[in-house]
């Protein structure tokens, strides 16, 4: 079956079955919107404040915290006097978890709605041979539809009737430049891009006027096309998603272990019970092994994670970077590509002139975007340069106000580069108003207007591509502003110019005007015998700050970034030559004709896509992640949506940007700014060391928790620490410095890091290593103290020895941590203001007649503190020797997982 731009239009009417100066009967038009439904894209569900705080409790960790709640509460009432008070505490942690996650994920995606710009918005039609206002959502196939300038097309439409009619389609396939279309029907499949006979939903009408008639509606659309991909692009976890839950794996794993251990020590090396019989027996070591596991799990772990990331989204929403999924948070530290859509991203998506040619020298302006701001620069004195700007006003149906482009973009860079000359343009057009035109058409492929002049007589203005406004021109003016006959050797000094601009990427119009007594009669006559001017050539030129962007990011950051466009190649290697984007330049048909497995083993070597299509983009981002690359995908349109969901990471720009790409997209960026990314790669890779270091630190105390236990089952048939002092110390003392560290800075020469240290598991082979050296000497430390307070005071002395020295060779680990990173001690205040009260928390306990009765402590004499002073110089000490021992140890090469000490030195 043929495609719409493959009929004519007698063919495409007499399928659709309507008439073109009638359009179709209310009634036909009721029937088929029957058929064909609403021209609407399917919205997806509201969001459900319900369904999102229940998505919080997914984390493998949570789910680690919800079974210890629940075995817990289980045994309180299995065992004689059992209380519910530890199932009670954790279910309150879990709940305090999904509440900080639910309440900043709620408020990003409000943020989202709020961005959202879905206004209603109206169609012109025929029917039944009247034109009507309807709702855009009414279109129906068949539908006779008027198009005008500044419109925004309502649906997939195929042209039967142009005049000078442009649209700019940069949000469905990239191209940067409004596309100029006709009714010519066409023999071939071509891409999107070169359907110059259809406009299609969503993009906007530039200039001229039309008539067409609807081929696709709602889903059926382009757009919607998209959207169907979008939502087929399975969610995956994010990167951190993916850690922490190895991580709570490996965190259960060990913890039913630990209770399998400590069930049979208890079963056949302590006496307790045994004199009651077996089944006592059995349900004494039941118990004492679960509550040793709910007691050594990190429960301010799962909190603090997300206390962490929470911190780091306000942060990053402080710098325009707006976070919609928590676990996102680090993501973009540890992406080692960047695909990058280039329009409207890279690029401002602001046509700007960058090159002229007049007197027969070529200059340059400065400034970028709809700004006039900006310098001429040539080499000698161009006398006509005044006439060039004036003749690009003149010649102009568009309009600039307060920076913005009413009209076509190019037209709009022309008044812009008049504006850095110090015309203006308002006070131009009224003192030679404009009294006829003769339209730019894709055959005449030129535009003039005739103007009257002050005093009484005409200006004839052209502007076009170079050989249609060339074939007019009898004359041009030389170096010194004179008009001198333009010879064969004249015509191609210009064409060479005309081509040096072209291989810059450059769009080239070429202008000529004539004055002239009478009013001219007719085309023929107002654009015979003109004069030729010069040339403006223009470019949707970079981002100002893209190009130090990209340096920091590949340079220092040692990412690599990708531009994938819907555009032209050589408009695409243009730009990327230009903003030092490297390697190889592949176009979509050339990926088109690549099986998968061809394409894969070329995709690191290509650094520039051209004239790709939604599917292509989400093809390249597979085949980069099946080479272990983390990949984030950064665009605007709807056609980059499928590629930012598919990729590890997807951000979506928030002001420019469709809100089909901002739905997709993990991260937003508020100001459109491609500079924000590196805000956001810092960002992450802070949070990234920031949620190692809490991790490691409470971690480390829980394995010490549990080797104690364990040690003092086995030699003193006892509990050295009870569950509710274990549960004292993993929630309250360690609790808050691990919050505190959870808000550290990150380190200043934290981009210098490459990214496969941020891919790394949050608990690396080298920190599992570190963990277990420091946990089991500080067991033996602590045992040794317990020894001795049991054998020369009391059990209560020993006790309330060991509860208080492990809050203290705690908070001596975490300093030891943090001295492995080069952050200023005082750049976080609140970790001393943590570490002060952790303490403060610990003396009320032991000097507080209530508290220490409930803890089952008391007051420690001196002896014991200086015990303890000793024993913390003593483990700071032999850590600092063993960190650089293991990394020679564990890793000779400077491995990526040594200390970040080894790392930045």
């Amino acid at each position: 079956m043929k495609r719409w731009y493959q009929l004519s239009s007698d063919e495409l009417l007499k399928q659709l079955s309507v008439a073109k100066d009638q359009g179709l009967s209310e009634e036909e038009a009721s029937a088929r919107a029957k058929q064909s439904g609403r021209n609407e894209l399917h919205r997806g569900s509201k969001l459900n404040p319900f369904k999102l705080f229940l998505n919080q409790f997914k984390d493998a960790l949570i789910v680690v915290l919800i079974i210890a709640a629940t075995v817990s509460f289980g045994l309180a009432f299995v065992e004689e006097g059992g209380s519910v008070k530890e199932s009670l505490l954790i279910i309150a942690i879990v709940v305090a978890i999904a509440l900080v996650g639910f309440f900043n994920e709620y408020k990003a995606e409000k943020t989202v709605e709020a961005l959202s710009k879905l206004v209603g918005f109206k169609a012109r039609v025929r029917r039944s041979g009247e034109v009507k206002e309807i709702d855009a959502a009414e279109l129906v196939p068949g539908d006779i539809v008027i198009l005008e300038a500044g419109q925004k097309v309502p649906a997939d439409i195929r042209l039967i009737e142009v005049s000078g009619l442009a649209c700019n389609e940069a949000s469905l396939t990239g191209e940067s430049l409004p596309v100029n279309k006709n009714t010519d029907r066409l023999d071939q499949d071509v891409p999107l891009g070169d359907q110059k006979c259809m406009v299609f939903a969503g993009t906007f009408l530039t200039s001229g006027s039309g008539l067409g008639v609807v081929a696709g509606t709602g889903q059926h659309t382009e757009i919607g096309k998209i959207a169907d991909l979008v939502s087929g692009v399975e969610n995956e976890d994010t990167p951190m998603q993916k850690k922490l839950d190895d991580l709570g794996r490996k965190l259960g794993y060990f913890i039913a272990i630990i209770c399998a251990v400590v069930f049979f020590i208890v079963l056949f090396f302590v006496r307790e019970g045994n004199d009651k019989g077996l089944i006592h027996h059995l349900i004494f070591a039941f118990t004492a092994a679960v509550a040793l596991a709910v007691a050594a799990i990190p429960e301010g772990l799962a909190f603090v994670v997300r206390i962490s990331l929470a911190l780091g989204a306000r942060r990053m929403a402080g710098k325009n970077a707006l976070v919609r999924k928590l676990s996102a948070v680090e993501a973009l530290g540890s992406t080692d590509i960047i695909c990058s859509d280039k329009t409207g991203t890279l690029t401002k998506g602001e046509m700007t002139v960058r090159a002229l040619y007049v007197n027969s020298q070529e200059g340059s302006v400065s400034g970028s975007g709809y700004e006039m701001k900006g310098e001429f620069s040539f080499k000698s004195q161009a006398p006509g340069l005044q006439h060039l700007l004036e003749v690009g006003v003149l010649c102009n149906n568009s309009t600039v106000r307060e920076g913005v482009v009413l009209g076509d973009p190019t037209e709009g860079s022309l008044i812009v580069s008049a504006g850095k000359g110090r015309i203006d343009a308002a006070a131009l057009t009224t003192n030679y108003p404009r009294i006829q035109e003769f339209p730019f058409s894709s055959e005449r492929k030129r535009m003039s207007t005739v103007h009257k002049a002050p005093k009484g007589e005409y200006i004839v203005a052209a502007k076009g591509a170079l050989e249609m406004v060339l074939e007019r021109c009898s004359e041009y003016y030389d170096k010194n502003g004179h008009a001198k006959p333009l010879t064969e050797a004249v015509k191609q000094e210009i064409w060479n110019m005309n081509e040096r601009f072209s291989a810059q990427a450059l769009r080239v119009l070429a202008f000529a005007s004539k004055q002239t007594k009478l009013q001219p009669k007719n085309e023929p006559d107002a654009e015979k015998g003109l004069t030729f001017i010069g040339l403006q050539a223009m470019m949707d030129p970079p981002r100002e700050e893209v190009i130090e962007v990209i340096h920091r990011v590949q340079s220092e950051a040692g990412m690599k970034v990708i531009m994938i466009t819907g555009d032209y190649i050589e408009t695409a290697k243009a730009v990327a030559k230009e903003i030092g984007i490297t390697g190889d330049a592949i176009s979509g048909t050339e990926l088109g004709k690549l099986s998968q497995e061809e394409f894969e083993k070329r995709a690191e070597t290509i650094g520039v896509y051209a004239r790709v299509d939604p599917e292509h983009k989400i093809r390249i981002v597979q085949a980069l992640k099946k080479h272990g690359h983390q990949v984030a995908m950064t665009g605007d349109g709807v056609n980059d949506a499928p590629a930012i969901k598919a990729a590890d990471i997807g951000i979506a720009m928030g002001i420019t940007g469709t809100d089909v790409s901002k739905e997709a997209a993990d991260l937003i960026l508020l100001d459109d700014q491609f500079l924000t990314i590196i805000n956001a790669i810092e960002e992450g890779r802070g949070i990234f060391d920031n949620v190692r270091k809490f991790v490691n630190f409470l971690i480390s105390c829980n394995i010490a928790e549990v080797i104690t236990v364990v040690l003092g089952i086995i030699f003193f048939n006892d509990l050295i620490l009870t569950a509710a002092q274990l549960l004292f110390i993993n929630i309250v003392t360690d609790g808050l410095p691990a919050v505190a560290l959870g808000s550290d800075p990150a380190q200043a020469n934290i981009l210098s890091s490459k990214p496969k240290r941020f891919q790394e598991a949050i608990v690396s082979s080298r920190v599992w290593a570190e963990i277990f050296i420091f946990g089991t000497i500080m067991s033996v430390f602590l045992t040794g103290q317990y020894w001795y307070n049991h054998t020369h005071e009391s059990r209560i002395a020993a006790v309330s020895a060991a509860f208080t020295a492990m809050v203290v060779y705690e908070i001596v680990r975490l300093v030891d941590i943090r001295t492995d990173y080069k952050i200023r001690w005082f750049a976080n205040p609140w970790l001393s203001v943590a570490i002060v009260s952790s303490l403060a928390l610990q003396l009320a306990v032991l000097y507080t007649p209530g508290l220490a009765g409930y803890f089952e402590v008391g007051p420690l004499n001196a002896h014991d503190w200086s015990i303890m002073i000793t024993g913390s110089v003593v483990l700071f000490v032999f850590m600092k020797i063993m960190n650089p021992i293991l990394d020679k140890l564990i890793y000779k090469e400077h491995s990526l997982e040594a200390t970040p000490e080894a790392l930045n030195g």
